[in-house]
């Protein structure tokens, strides 16, 4: 099978589950008991404006057609305007994408920077000293709830030691923020040469992108240890060392064969990191795409809480796509059983 139909297959079994989010997403958030209307309208609305609201909104027609309407304005690219800031939702969330997407790119590489590594070295030392204190820190990061996690780095290296800046957004307040280019202010600071910008960029992205790493270095740690683990039991491995060949090349095999199912796993956890990337957000005040949902979702804005879903799940298939690549690059018999 060549990559493009292994492509056509993968976006052919996509189109259906969005659609399926589409109209979970839908329903939910309007079975939520919250009432957007009345809090557009205000609490001294009339009956007769609140129906005025409703009728504007669409809000009079029933769930099926409202439902239709949808999504043939998301086909169009339409997601709407947010009723509370009356701005195109879909600008807004292509205005936060970039903001979100460099806080986890870091937070991720770091983290896998530090697991995988950690990994196969507690697996190559199984049982050993190093595997117990790695196996410790595997299951100190999946306990840490990631909000206390966020308060702690701030209040211990902010508060106590002064060695980071407040979590006060992504550029200190008193720093004119570079020309928008990437939408990363360390990316444009630096192609425009803003290196005060720059330098601010960087020192705001250190404490929450370590709490990122931190949440994404322990399932890494334990699924690579695993990983290599099982290969390590496999009869080729034993083979290579009756046969003699040097540690070194016997490490090399099992990191090759523990290489797709550890990249397949980073992809989970990275989906599963947008929504625990949202609370760091929040407490950093990062104005990403996490905390843009969530306070979307609290405030009951139906309009920014499904546009903000279809991402998260377009956000899933680009990533699970990749990942399909990069399977079918490395090991495509994986990939065709996939």
């Amino acid at each position: 099978m060549t990559l493009s139909r292994f492509l056509v297959r993968r976006v052919a079994f996509a189109l259906p589950l969005l659609l399926g989010v589409l109209f979970f997403t839908f329903l939910l958030v309007r079975i939520g008991g919250q009432d957007p209307v009345a809090l557009l309208a205000g609490p001294t609305a009339s009956v007769q404006e609140l129906e005025l609201v409703r009728r504007e909104l669409g809000l009079d027609q029933t769930l099926f057609v409202q439902f239709w309407i949808y999504v043939a304005k998301v086909a169009s690219f339409d997601l709407g305007r947010s009723w509370l800031s009356n701005k195109p939702v879909l600008s807004e969330l292509l205005e936060r994408v970039p903001v979100t997407f460099e806080l986890m790119f870091w937070g991720v590489a770091l983290g896998a920077l530090i697991g995988i590594p950690v990994g196969l070295r507690a697996a190559f030392r199984a049982d050993r000293m190093f595997d117990q204190f790695s196996r410790f820190l595997s299951l100190l990061g999946f306990s840490i709830p990631t909000y206390w996690l966020g308060l702690v780095m701030l209040f211990v290296f902010f508060f106590l030691l002064d060695w980071a800046p407040p979590g006060m957004g992504r550029i200190s307040l008193i720093v004119t923020p570079p020309p928008r280019i990437t939408g990363s202010y360390l990316i444009d600071g630096l192609l425009a040469a803003d290196w005060e910008a720059a330098y601010s960029a960087a020192a705001q992205l250190i404490l929450p992108v370590l709490c990122v790493a931190i949440v994404a270095s322990a399932p890494i740690i334990k699924q690579t240890r695993a990983m290599a683990l099982e290969v390590l039991g496999r009869d080729y491995v034993r083979l290579a060392r009756a046969a003699g060949l040097p540690e070194r090349d016997v490490r090399a095999i099992v990191w090759r064969n523990s290489l797709v199912p550890v990249i397949t796993f980073i992809g989970t956890e990275i989906t599963g990191l947008v929504g625990t990337a949202s609370l760091i957000e929040y407490v950093f005040a990062w104005g990403g795409l996490g905390q843009y949902g969530l306070q979307a979702i609290t405030s009951g804005d139906f309009a920014v809480v499904q546009g903000y879903v279809m991402f998260l799940a377009l956000f899933s298939i680009v990533v699970f796509i990749v990942v399909d690549i990069l399977t079918f690059l490395l090991e495509p018999r994986a990939a065709i059983e996939a």
